[in-house]
């Protein structure tokens, strides 16, 4: 089988999704190519798009907030939004593209390629079967006014809300969201701590800074930080962002217990190793989370889809959150002393996570395929 799965750089959880599938997909054998959709383009149309996007919800948050709730009045399965008719100007790049690399079906972990996929079958250019699979715990605005054959839901809980919103029961797959085979691996908490040069014999908070950003993280640090008072220790992913790091290293130099991380490809590591995790509530970081079983702590979230994670983890007792960040400090604490609060948080999390979701997903894509050939 020869797949192809279309993301786009506007939040690093729909590319990890992505290769999240890439991955299981060339383990079982299949060939997989994952392309930013947006370069078959130009480059430029890419970091405008991502660009665009990411400054918008990372600075502005309210006003990203605005356009999603403005996002949500407009979309209908009756007629097609300015969205749409912008990313159907991919749909000259994606059939050049398709005309010289056959595929037997194409992934989508993002809204925009579904929309250009959408034109392109409507204006018959395209024979290829298409699965589009949600990044997040609710329906986003446009997915309704997509023609894909398969959407790949996160929880059945969406189920009514994605019919509602005008997308066909029979095409709902609810297989959960993908995530990289390291997540699936369970490390003793110990020889994780052990692994990363951390003290076996003490707790450690971990805060995932996210690839957007985590708001106040520098104050939500040393506010966390007074409050360990028996030797607990904190480690802060802050990924890419180098101007983050540079601030927290200054301001921790003479913390031993406080562990500054910049990129690393250990964050399944990090995630054994902590007794508690706080993070913004995307929705691929806030999986990774409960396929590892960690107790969470949701920090604010960018106004949008992730409210909506935040409250479906919440409603189903898998994560806590508050909206003041002394209670979300607190929270943490509680989860790491309290053990029947901790142990119920992680039996909710082991009977809502997908821990099958990308061999599921592919299973579906055989159905699909098979379907075409009989």
């Amino acid at each position: 089988m020869k797949v192809l799965i279309l993301s786009c750089n506007t939040g690093e959880g729909h590319n990890i999704a992505g290769k999240a599938m890439k991955e299981a997909l060339e383990k079982e054998g299949h060939k997989a190519v994952m392309l930013d959709y947006m370069k078959l383009s130009s480059d430029r149309t890419s970091k405008v798009v991502g660009g665009a996007y990411i400054n918008i919800a990372k600075y502005t948050p309210h006003f990203f907030y605005f356009i999603y709730k403005a996002a949500l009045k407009i979309s209908s399965d009756k007629r097609k939004s300015p969205v749409y008719y912008s990313n159907s100007l991919m749909a000259k790049h994606l059939e050049k593209y398709l005309e010289k690399n056959k595929f037997d079906i194409i992934l989508m972990p993002h809204l925009f390629p579904a929309e250009t996929m959408t034109y392109m079958k409507k204006k018959k250019m395209l024979n290829e079967k298409t699965i589009a699979i949600s990044t997040d715990y609710t329906c986003i605005p446009f997915w309704e006014e997509t023609e894909c054959d398969a959407y790949v839901i996160p929880h059945e809980r969406m189920m009514d809300e994605y019919i509602q919103r005008g997308i066909q029961k029979e095409k709902l797959y609810p297989l959960g969201i993908p995530v990289r085979k390291d997540f699936y691996v369970k490390e003793e908490m110990r020889k994780a701590k052990k692994e990363l040069n951390l003290n076996t014999d003490k707790p450690m908070y971990l805060i995932m800074s996210g690839g957007m950003g985590f708001g106040k993280i520098q104050l939500f640090t040393i506010q966390l930080n007074r409050q360990c008072k028996n030797g607990e220790q904190i480690a802060v992913i802050c990924g890419n962002n180098q101007k983050l790091r540079s601030l927290l290293e200054k301001e921790f130099k003479n913390k031993s217990n406080v562990n500054i991380i910049g990129y690393t490809n250990k964050i399944s590591t990090y995630m054994d190793a902590a007794d508690v995790v706080y993070t913004k509530p995307g929705g691929l970081t806030s999986t990774e989370v409960i396929v590892k079983n960690r107790p969470l702590v949701h920090t604010a979230p960018i106004p949008g889809c992730e409210t909506k994670n935040m409250e479906f983890f919440v409603e189903k007792g898998m994560a806590l959150h508050s909206k003041k960040i002394a209670d979300q400090i607190e929270q943490g604490k509680t989860l790491l002393y309290n053990y029947e609060l901790r142990n119920n948080m992680l039996k909710k999390q082991r009977e809502n996570a997908k821990l099958n979701a990308a061999k599921d997903i592919i299973k579906l894509m055989h159905i699909l395929i098979n379907k075409e050939d009989n």
